[in-house]
């Protein structure tokens, strides 16, 4: 019965988007974000189910609020949403998923290892916005991590992306010419996320190897 109470209001919000989610955002275009905490929940949905590509809302939400105003926005609309899913998963299926996860061998020893580290990896991997979301939402929603420690690590981590977002959205309508230098940025940053994480990978094996010597 829970399950399939969980499935039913997944479904049918995500429904509702299809059906209505090209008139919200035409609504959002033509003076709907004279009220923000309305369209913050827009935001939240459009981010729950991507009818529409998120970076392509967070620029228009760019455009329409400015940078500051728009980052704040479309951040509380991407981390309500993978709060959500992550209660919607957690709540509904998370049994299923342990006997899942820790069924095979290999599998278990990764999820283990997640979910001793699982704060700074949930962060790292917001930071890239090209690895997708649901897989982070619904693994760490299965796995044994705590509805807290994901809650922040995952919306800290969702910052830069969304000033991203919403700063390109309003160089597209005012400046242009900024567009190269935000590219350019972005993916120096990437860099460094990359290698750090990287780093952090390195450090905890190692860490591990000296646990399992003793």
């Amino acid at each position: 019965m829970r399950k399939g109470l969980v499935l039913l209001s997944y479904l049918l919000i995500a429904l509702f988007m299809y059906l209505y989610g090209e008139s919200l955002l035409n609504w959002i275009r033509q003076g709907g974000t004279d009220y923000m905490l309305v369209t913050a929940m827009l935001a939240t949905f459009f981010a729950l189910f991507p009818i529409i590509p998120y970076p392509i809302i967070g620029g228009i939400l760019g455009a329409a609020y400015g940078p500051i105003s728009g980052s704040l926005v479309i951040w509380l609309g991407s981390s309500l949403a993978s709060v959500l899913m992550f209660a919607f998963v957690r709540y509904g299926y998370q049994d299923w998923g342990k006997k899942w996860l820790y069924k095979y061998d290999r599998l278990s020893k990764i999820t283990k290892m997640f979910e001793q580290n699982a704060f700074m990896t949930i962060f790292l991997t917001r930071l890239i916005p090209v690895i997708p979301s649901i897989i982070i939402n619904i693994y760490s929603a299965l796995s044994r991590v705590s509805f807290i420690r994901y809650t922040i690590a995952s919306s800290l981590g969702k910052i830069p992306a969304m000033i991203l977002f919403a700063t390109v959205g309003n160089s597209i309508v005012n400046n242009p010419n900024d567009l190269l230098f935000l590219t350019i940025f972005y993916g120096i940053f990437l860099l460094v996320v990359y290698y750090a994480f990287k780093l952090f990978n390195h450090f905890t094996l190692i860490n591990k190897g000296k646990g399992g010597s003793h």
